[in-house]
């Protein structure tokens, strides 16, 4: 087992380290719930049954003691209308959907502006693509072309920078991403 916990240590210290200090704000905190999910894993690694899944186990620890973390401390994010800081205040829920949504935050500030503003409107603000023409004065099949062109966009750059595993209901279980200089991540 002591070799189990020093392969781990090798392999997750420091990305796992930045993935926690990328989601609490104050570094003290951060490095204790760094500490609280190595004390997690070193408690129950033998629970793990497929070593294959590792990475996901260990992930979903230290969501798991994150969002431990913003319950306590009674952080709410809140949706807003369509502006330049929409994206820095996306709803974060740690699940590996919500974790790729970090990506996409930065993949959508790269789109060009009127993508951006297409799916921002209907991805987060939840307008209708009708209500999207009549905003932008475009045709409504203008909006939809527009819309689906900023979907193919964003997907085209989650495929470049991750291999994702879905479930059956499309949820993401499972990442990986496939360079680790990905300018989205």
């Amino acid at each position: 087992m002591a070799d189990n916990i020093k392969h781990i240590w090798d392999e997750f210290n420091i990305p796992l380290n930045q993935f926690i200090k990328k989601r609490i704000p104050n570094e003290q905190d951060a490095e204790d719930i760094f500490q609280e999910v190595f004390i997690k894993i070193y408690n129950h690694i033998e629970t793990l049954k497929d070593g294959n899944k590792m990475r996901a186990w260990i992930y979903s620890i230290a969501r798991n003691e994150i969002a431990d973390y913003h319950r306590r401390s009674h952080i709410i994010l809140r949706k807003q209308e369509y502006s330049d800081n929409m994206i820095a205040e996306m709803d974060e829920d740690m699940t590996f959907n919500r974790e790729i949504a970090q990506c996409l935050k930065v993949m959508i500030n790269r789109l060009p502006e009127k993508y951006k503003a297409a799916i921002l409107l209907t991805e987060y603000r939840h307008i209708t693509q009708k209500e999207l023409s009549e905003k932008t004065g475009l045709s409504l099949s203008g909006a939809k072309s527009r819309v689906q062109r900023a979907r193919y966009k964003l997907k085209a750059s989650l495929q470049e920078c991750c291999e994702l595993e879905f479930d059956r209901r499309g949820n993401i279980i499972n990442y990986k991403e496939k360079n680790k200089e990905c300018k989205y991540c």
